[in-house]
């Protein structure tokens, strides 16, 4: 299976206006929390006739081709299992993740940059260590300066976060539609049945 197969869904939330299908891994886990690891119907249908993947639950929707009626799928569960990533690429969408998307010094929220702790100026890194998100004031403010020097103080000490620590602020962040059909495969922070 190749790369582009199974990473496609990860920031193209445009494709998935209509029907989109939650994708699961063979362990039915998500690839991913955060972006919800999501296909357009178009793909988990494709990715189905490839017979990729097995179909799980459909919507009440149909699509016709010349030769046959096909429901849309609403979940699907990769045949084969594929690997998580042993560490958690150093992005700025990652580092955001990370900081649940809050200034590192005052925790608003909003228009995000991200800040040096030690200043490069200085001899600072860029790495999780040394590298927060912050707002335009607060990194306006802080500048090249340090962190006693600027008077200013980390809301918690940055570090190189693990892949489950991920995971698990991801699902602080749930998108805005959740079909019923996939909350079985979710863990949200929702009270169970007894």
């Amino acid at each position: 299976m190749d790369g582009d197969f199974r990473t496609e869904f990860t920031r193209e939330p445009g494709k998935l206006k209509q029907h989109p299908a939650l994708v699961l891994n063979a362990d039915y886990r998500p690839l991913s929390y955060y972006p919800l690891s999501l296909w357009p119907w178009q793909e988990a249908i494709k990715a189905a006739y490839l017979d990729r993947v097995d179909i799980v639950a459909e919507y009440d929707h149909v699509v016709h081709s010349p030769s046959m009626e096909i429901r849309v799928p609403s979940v699907v569960v990769l045949k084969e299992y594929v690997r998580p990533k042993a560490s958690v690429a150093f992005t700025r969408f990652n580092l955001f993740l990370r900081d649940e998307f809050k200034c590192q010094y005052c925790g608003a929220r909003g228009d995000l940059t991200f800040d040096h702790v030690i200043p490069r100026a200085a001899g600072g890194i860029t790495s999780w260590q040394n590298v927060v998100a912050a707002c335009s004031p607060c990194n306006l403010k802080k500048g090249s300066k340090s962190l006693r020097q600027s008077t200013m103080h980390l809301r918690k000490t940055p570090c190189q976060p693990e892949v489950a620590q991920m995971q698990n602020t991801g699902r602080k962040f749930p998108p805005n539609f959740l079909h019923d059909s996939w909350m079985d495969f979710l863990y949200w922070d929702t009270e169970l049945d007894a």
